[in-house]
């Protein structure tokens, strides 16, 4: 049994015992996820009904990407930069897809891929009271002047 899952913004169809390299997800090795955007599930050349469909996945670690360069110039200006950037993603072990889903060896809970935008939401909602604002000082005396003594001057 296969199954088209999207994860990332990316979609992979998976099979029991694949393994993908995914963009990053929350988890230690051995932690086990489930992947819940499904998209289609099939057994051959017939497509199943989504109801009930579960793909079981166990990180295997969490690595980084080849590093990608990126390089500009504009020549005769002396404009030269060089950026490189290395992208974080996770590597999944498929367990099953169906209903029937082979537990990990190493932890039998499964944890559920969060959503982006229930994820974003939550800590905000949690978040500390704001501060009161500073007070403005008060404004500054202006400093008396010295009066000269004209008679001292003039003897």
């Amino acid at each position: 049994m296969f199954a088209i899952v999207r994860t990332g913004g990316k979609q992979y169809r998976v099979a029991a015992g694949d393994k993908i390299a995914v963009e990053k997800l929350a988890g230690e090795a051995g932690d086990v996820i489930a992947l819940n955007d499904i998209l289609l599930a099939g057994d051959g050349g017939e497509s199943k009904d989504l109801a009930g469909v579960v793909v079981s996945a166990e990180i295997i670690a969490q690595a980084k990407a080849d590093k990608v360069v990126i390089f500009k110039k504009k020549r005769r200006h002396n404009y030269r930069r060089k950026l490189g950037h290395r992208q974080q993603h996770t590597i999944l072990r498929i367990l099953g897809v169906g209903d029937a889903v082979k537990e990990a060896p190493k932890k039998a809970a499964a944890k559920t891929e969060a959503p982006v935008e229930a994820a974003a939401d939550a800590p905000a909602a949690e978040a500390a009271p704001k501060k009161a604002p500073a007070k403005k000082a008060a404004p500054k005396k202006a400093a008396a002047k010295p009066e000269a003594d004209s008679s001292a001057d003039n003897a």
